[in-house]
């Protein structure tokens, strides 16, 4: 935990004793208690943080850089800038961009100056704009600062160039379920109350579940439930966290029947374009606590699949919704999210490339590797182009509308057809275009 005070100044004995202090109240929150003092403790970020890592090294050594940690909620960022303050041992400041402004950053930079350089974190940096990021310039230039900023956000967006140009970028990962259960093992290990408590984890989901992956989320959530029961030793269950939260949420095993259920009735509504169940059942998946790559990997791959030539802007639009998703995390990815699966499903249907795909790689297997035909051969070397490679080949940009009539499959597979254009409208288009081309050939 760092200084939250406005222009807080502790040296690094101070730092240590502000953390060990704050450990040990009982009234601060499970999440405060048992917050990480050392990179070891430090869960999900092994990537930054691990034996040999860039992130680590530095830190080990004293050679910071300007910084800017990226990363959803829960995950580590202001805890890692608390463990940096206390492996370096220089003075430290911290401003939260809530609130803030320009008065209270030339302050703690004065402050920096007298201190011979200090670390200056700065929380939700995003929310300060460019008058306030343009404040931090000259002081992050001249080193007087090492900036630590922390950001939900994507700073290609949120940060002025200028300053982020000063910074390297640090992503944190999302902690996954092995993380989250780490997390939990180790502030049973070392929480005084928990330890006296000794509840009983007999059941997790819920917990992991409503945490969205949010390790603070996730501890004062276990804290709740436990308070929340009865009983001399507590018994954490699925209902008993989902009561503490005042919430009823749709639980399954993200990789049991239910989980593969739910997607089929997903994917399966979008390719009846029915918009409203394709919402209801993303609803489910998003309340369930399934990952939002998964969900927006299933929307690209049915673009594809179930829409194809019928509606091309559909897989350009669920392309650009997984990286939009991949970017922001939740909660705000679930509006990306829906306003790609209510396009989808509102879409024309085509799966006639899926299944042309598939015929082709029957044929493959069925012939095997069939030679190439000779006309349209490589023919980069002249010995190449006398063995007749490339011969009798016709350019079709030499010819009326771009095309001439030549075979471009196997002598053994001639007139072999593979894509039959779909019913709409966009691929009648196609349709019609072949068959001026190809109808005696492959019958369009």
């Amino acid at each position: 935990m760092i200084n939250q005070r406005r222009g807080g100044h502790l040296t690094a004995d101070a730092e240590s004793a502000f953390f060990q202090e704050l450990c040990s109240m009982t009234q601060a929150p499970l999440a405060e208690r048992v917050r990480p003092l050392n990179l070891d403790d430090l869960v999900g970020q092994d990537h930054l943080t691990g034996p040999g890592s860039i992130l680590r090294v530095s830190i080990e050594r004293g050679s910071l850089p300007s910084m800017i940690l990226w990363g959803p909620s829960g995950t580590g960022k202001t805890t890692l800038a608390g463990i940096i303050a206390l492996t370096t041992g220089r003075a430290f400041f911290a401003l939260s961009a809530i609130s803030a402004g320009v008065k209270e950053i030339r302050e703690v930079i004065e402050a920096a100056r007298e201190a011979g350089g200090a670390i200056l974190f700065i929380d939700e940096i995003h929310r300060f704009n460019k008058g306030q990021q343009d404040a931090l310039l000259g002081a992050v230039e001249k080193g007087i600062v090492t900036l630590i900023g922390a950001t939900t956000e994507n700073p290609s967006f949120e940060v002025n160039s200028a300053l982020l140009s000063r910074c390297q970028v640090f992503v944190l990962r999302s902690l996954e379920k092995d993380d989250l259960l780490r997390i939990i093992s180790q502030a049973m290990q070392h929480d005084e109350w928990l330890s006296k408590v000794a509840p009983e984890l007999k059941e997790t989901e819920a917990l992991l579940s409503l945490s969205g992956g949010d390790g603070r989320k996730l501890l004062n959530l276990l804290e709740l439930a436990i308070l929340s029961a009865e009983g001399d030793q507590p018994v954490v269950t699925d209902e008993l966290v989902m009561r503490a939260a005042q919430r009823k949420v749709a639980l399954y095993d993200k990789k049991g029947e239910q989980h593969y259920d739910i997607i089929s009735a997903f994917i399966k509504s979008i390719r009846g374009s029915d918009p409203n169940a394709a919402l209801y059942w993303m609803a489910r998946m998003i309340e369930g606590g399934e990952e939002v790559r998964f969900i927006a990997r299933r929307l690209v791959i049915l673009a594809s699949e179930d829409i194809g030539n019928a509606n091309p802007t559909a897989l350009v639009l669920a392309n650009a919704a997984f990286d939009a998703v991949d970017r922001i995390g939740w909660p705000e990815a679930r509006i990306i999210l829906a306003q790609c699966a209510v396009y989808l499903a509102s879409s024309p249907k085509s799966n006639a490339s899926y299944l042309g795909i598939d015929l082709a790689l029957a044929e493959v297997r069925r012939s095997g590797d069939l030679p190439v035909p000779m006309h349209i051969r490589n023919a980069p070397t002249k010995l190449m182009k006398n063995m007749g490679y490339g011969q009798d080949y016709k350019y079709a940009h030499d010819y009326e509308q771009n095309f001439a009539q030549q075979e471009f499959l196997p002598q053994q597979i001639a007139g072999r057809k593979f894509y039959e254009p779909g019913r709409n409208a966009r691929e009648e288009e196609l349709r019609r275009f072949l068959r001026d081309r190809w109808k005696e050939k492959y019958g369009y």
